[in-house]
């Protein structure tokens, strides 16, 4: 019986996935290393944006189904959904996920099941059975003692989209890879509890290089458009005129360029693979570098601009810039691996109090912007004091502002919504 469900990581996907196991009346468990993000949500309240999560939680808490902890405790099912960062080398950190296994090591009992859910480079899953057999040799692994093994272990990875979570948590199909057959047939039954997507059953490693594929395919069909549009600016060719020419051939879906690539998947998942098959990894590896490279040639874009401006007579000392968005997609609060932010950082950086930032999911500045005194304002006043006015996020309030510019005023727009540049 699955009565009790230990969630390890409270993050984005995390306190999610706890909620949605709690809102089927199980007693879940959740383990997080921040004392902040432990009181948060034993509060009934959460440390994260996303909608419908905030009522959903206060609802679970209430009831007595969901609390927090920062110690590992007993439970039938684990389900390890930690961060697994890049190095500043472009190497998977996979640390979190040795820390989580300790962590849960000295509570497993004989019938527990072990799910992975973070996104991982091929083999981790196997490794994490190694490390809690190294803690636990009184019990059986799956490497060890095959389909009669007293722990269970795979990998399931997340397929959500950010502000639809809980929507897609539900919905979508999951890819379920066991270490053995009996392994794949525990965790299926687990998602089958608030999963109504299909649960499609395959190897473990298969599972694993499936989520790296669906975002490096996505990073590469980006760092087509990014790279025609950096073609097409130094021809002289609308982008998004030819873009949307294009895709009327039957067979042609080219994605929208934009200032980079963010957050916490397809910015990170491609270089796991190519961490793993550097030799052959060679058209995955040049479409992080296209998608790596588009921060620095915006903000030479934005140099180029002072440069304009100042030859047409303006003061360069009266130049203010306007970074129209920083978080790393629209209409979320989220600046994991922001190539927006970056952009901002980087202008800030160069010209301090000249930079000012719009951006309606934040209310204040992160740390680095507001050390370089960049200074958050309203769109309005950006709109009426910028010089330079540079889209880098398409948010709804952006997409819904019509900005007419004068004669001092330059328009960088990455992501087509206002004008066809950049």
């Amino acid at each position: 019986m699955l009565n009790t469900i230990s969630i390890v990581g409270l993050g984005y996907i995390g306190l999610p996935t706890a909620t949605l196991f709690a809102s089927r009346k199980l007693q879940v468990i959740g383990l997080d290393v921040s004392p902040h993000v432990v009181d948060t949500i034993n509060r009934g309240n959460i440390h994260i944006v996303e909608p419908e999560l905030d009522i959903l939680v206060q609802a679970v808490v209430g009831a007595g189904h969901l609390r927090a902890t920062m110690h590992a405790e007993h439970a039938d099912a684990f389900v390890i959904a930690v961060p697994t960062p890049l190095t500043a080398e472009q190497k998977p950190d996979v640390s979190c996920i040795e820390a989580a296994a300790k962590s849960i090591a000295p509570v497993l009992r004989k019938g527990n099941l072990v799910i992975l859910e973070s996104t991982v480079p091929v083999g981790t899953t196997e490794q994490l059975a190694t490390w809690l057999a190294e803690a636990r040799p009184d019990l059986s692994f799956p490497q060890q003692a095959g389909d009669e093994s007293d722990i269970r272990i795979a990998h399931c990875p997340e397929r959500v989209l950010p502000g639809r979570i809980v929507h897609e948590l539900v919905v979508n199909d999951r890819v379920v890879g066991g270490m053995t057959p009996r392994c794949s047939e525990a965790a299926v039954k687990l998602y089958r509890l608030f999963v109504q997507g299909e649960c499609i059953v395959t190897s473990v490693r298969t599972a694993e290089m499936c989520k790296l594929t669906e975002n490096s395919f996505r990073d590469v069909n980006i760092a087509f458009a990014n790279e025609l549009s950096i073609i097409c600016d130094k021809q002289g060719i609308d982008v998004w005129e030819l873009i949307t020419l294009a895709n009327r051939h039957p067979r042609v879906k080219i994605l929208q360029p934009g200032c980079g690539v963010g957050g916490h998947c397809i910015a990170v998942d491609p270089w796991f693979i190519v961490d793993g098959a550097p030799a052959e990894a060679t058209l995955i590896r040049a479409a992080r570098k296209v998608n790596d490279a588009k921060p620095d040639w915006v903000a030479q874009k934005v140099e180029q601009a002072i440069s304009e401006l100042t030859n047409s007579g303006v003061d360069v000392n009266d130049i203010r810039i306007a970074c129209f968005g920083i978080t790393y997609k629209a209409n979320i609060d989220d600046l994991r691996e922001s190539p927006a932010l970056a952009i901002a950082q980087t202008l800030a950086a160069r010209h301090g109090q000249k930079v000012m930032v719009v951006e309606p999911n934040l209310q204040v500045l992160p740390k680095g912007l507001l050390r370089a005194e960049a200074v958050l304002v309203t769109q309005d006043v950006a709109l009426a004091r910028a010089n330079i006015l540079i889209v880098l996020v398409d948010h709804d309030e952006f997409r819904r502002a019509k900005p007419e510019l004068n004669s001092i005023q330059v328009l960088i727009d990455t992501r087509g919504i206002w004008k066809a540049t950049a």
